[in-house]
């Protein structure tokens, strides 16, 4: 029996459902986290979750985070005439108070209120879905535009620090606890030979040309819910990693994982392909949503947060699968190789067309407007 399947029953005990419980099962596809749907006996339903102790090593702080954020969501939302249950994330707190449960096992449990009526897809299976999910994160950086993102907890300390990154990929090639480094010695090779770029970002950063804000670090297309029935996108979930940093690090990793057609663990690199036209289908999106909270030079870097995303995620499942898989999920041998490898050409398209995405950027500078 699984770690959380064994103190699911305390968990589930810990909180007010409303009416009793009659059904908790595995849900979703997320490597990290244990995520159940309960369902109750008047069939309403919530999202119960055991936070990763792996990735996240101070969970109470983590949901400080989770919680502040979501009540100024919530009021911005309610301000511009939303709705607050439906357009973000809904803490339920345990019977006994706090933002969260420790069961026996010292595991750390959270519960959400399920947001009806909604789908959550793993690609973009259209322009049409990746442009909503460029709305639904540029939308998230417009209210949270004033919020002191200095105040937040760093949930993953270095998170978005492509150099740590990098070095913990050297650290892991040198240990090669598992001798897995001859083998994808090739794709070392290509992280290494990009060593200068890790730095980019952060110098901008440093030197005051880019601003901190508040961001979601990991905005993929599956953690956007869209509406059923329109088919636009409706709330931004999974804010673990809800923290300071850069706005071109949000931007990028959704381009990452939707300006392309393949899964994210595709082996065969022949269907691995970046899509310039799904890059500018999301800046328009994103930028039209959050243009007016950004500065000129976040529009500037934005290509340089979608290649640096790009590699440093490379990195990070590569350095997994050197280490022993012990990160993410994997559900296969090699899965992470895959992972990376998929990272790794992704990253060599947007060098091909480098120019064409600062081109593309350029034309939203609000001079060109």
């Amino acid at each position: 029996m699984a770690q959380a399947e064994q103190t699911l029953n305390e968990a589930l005990a810990a909180f007010d459902f409303g009416r009793p419980a009659k059904e908790a099962v595995r849900f979703g596809e997320g490597h990290i986290n244990d995520t159940f749907l309960v369902t109750t006996q008047e069939d309403r339903r919530f999202i119960l979750q055991r936070v990763s102790p792996v990735a996240f090593h101070e969970p109470k702080r983590l949901m400080d985070n989770v919680v502040n954020v979501t009540e100024y969501l919530s009021q911005e939302i309610a301000r511009q005439g939303g709705d607050p249950r439906r357009e973000t994330l809904t803490v339920v707190r345990p019977r006994r108070g706090g933002t969260c449960f420790t069961d026996s096992a010292g595991g750390v449990w959270r519960l959400f209120l399920y947001v009806e009526g909604t789908v959550c897809y793993q690609s973009a299976e259209t322009p049409e879905l990746f442009a909503a999910s460029g709305r639904a994160f540029g939308r998230f950086q417009r209210l949270l535009r004033d919020y002191p993102a200095e105040t937040l907890y760093e949930t993953i300390p270095r998170f978005h620090d492509t150099v740590n990154r990098l070095q913990n990929l050297k650290n892991a090639v040198a240990a090669d606890p598992l001798g897995r480094a001859g083998d994808c010695r090739e794709d070392i090779e290509f992280m290494l030979a990009r060593e200068r770029d890790c730095s980019v970002a952060l110098d901008a950063l440093r030197s005051g040309e880019l601003p901190l804000r508040v961001t979601h670090n990991d905005t993929k297309l599956n953690n956007v819910l869209m509406d059923e029935e329109t088919g636009e996108a409706l709330c931004v979930i999974d804010l673990d990693t809800v923290m300071p940093g850069l706005v071109i690090n949000d931007f990028g990793d959704s381009i990452r994982f939707g300006a392309n057609h393949n899964a994210e663990d595709e082996p065969d690199l022949s269907k691995v392909n970046f899509d310039p036209a799904l890059f500018e289908t999301y800046t328009a999106a994103f930028l039209g949503e959050a243009g007016g909270a950004l500065t000129e030079a976040e529009i500037r870097y934005l290509p340089w947060g979608a290649k640096l995303m790009t590699l440093e995620c490379g990195m990070r499942f590569l350095t997994d699968h050197i280490e022993g898989d012990h990160y993410f999920h994997i559900s296969r041998p090699g899965q992470n190789l895959d992972r990376a490898r998929t990272q790794r050409k992704l990253v060599a398209d947007m060098e091909h067309c480098w120019d064409k995405l600062n081109a593309i950027a350029a034309r939203y500078l609000p001079n060109q407007a």
